[in-house]
């Protein structure tokens, strides 16, 4: 299935799938498929999502933004992914989309942008931000698209965090790495904006009992490059909890 086109199916726009389920993709999938993709009725394509999993699907008739799916066979059953959030801080556009891109593939579920005092962007595309996680999804195999929250203040975020999972803050800087304590499911990230956090809120992070500090080496990191670094450590405990392999 490696070699066919791989489509993320929303659960709440197609019923449950079985055999010889048909189903209509919407017109920038179509148009995706037949013109970008250059496939034709007969081709075979693999349709997704956490719900069903992953099946083998036959294109049933496609013609401009119109696209006609059958579904063959069930590829993968449906998977839980471990949760784990990624606050972060909105980043210059190309950075942000990075920051969504890579975390889909290393095991986001959940993207929460927050605004801090050196946020230097306080808006977000939601729409462009949602393509991006589900083209990732789409590439990297996953069988789920991380959701993605609506821009929200750093305090407020920090209200709402239970009390019950962990938030590891790169906030230390130490010469090794260091591994952070046993993650949990529903744990997060918190990485700041380039420039890093302000005093005052380097001193609030520190007064809640959730939040971990996590150190990602002596050198200053960018922050998309500190948010793939910072989930690689977390998410790799997650999946040694979860008995699951890279």
């Amino acid at each position: 299935m490696r070699d066919c086109p791989r489509l993320f199916i929303s659960p709440a726009h197609v019923a449950p799938m079985a055999v010889d389920v048909l189903f209509d993709l919407d017109p920038g999938q179509a148009h995706y498929l037949g013109t970008v993709m250059r496939q034709q009725a007969g081709a075979v394509v693999e349709v997704f999502n956490a719900r069903d999993g992953a099946w083998r699907g036959v294109i049933e008739h496609l013609r401009r933004d119109r696209c006609r799916i059958r579904v063959v066979e069930q590829t993968r059953a449906p998977v839980a992914t471990p949760g784990l959030c990624l606050v972060f801080a909105p980043l210059k556009r190309d950075a942000t989309e990075t920051v969504i891109r890579m975390g889909t593939e290393l095991g986001v579920t959940r993207f929460r942008p927050v605004v801090t005092e050196r946020t230097n962007t306080h808006r977000i595309n939601a729409d462009r931000l949602n393509s991006i996680a589900t083209e990732a999804a789409e590439q990297c195999e996953r069988l789920d698209v991380p959701a993605i929250d609506p821009l929200a203040p750093l305090p407020t975020v920090l209200s709402q965090w239970p009390d019950d999972t962990a938030l590891f803050a790169a906030l230390e800087r130490r010469p090794k790495v260091a591994a952070p304590p046993a993650p949990h499911v529903g744990d997060g990230v918190l990485i700041g904006p380039e420039g890093g956090f302000s005093p005052r809120e380097h001193e609030m992070l520190c007064r809640q009992a959730f939040v971990r500090p996590l150190s990602l080496g002596a050198l200053v990191l960018r922050a998309d490059t500190a948010a793939a670094a910072a989930l690689a450590l977390v998410g790799s405990g997650l999946k040694a909890l979860c008995g699951k392999t890279s």
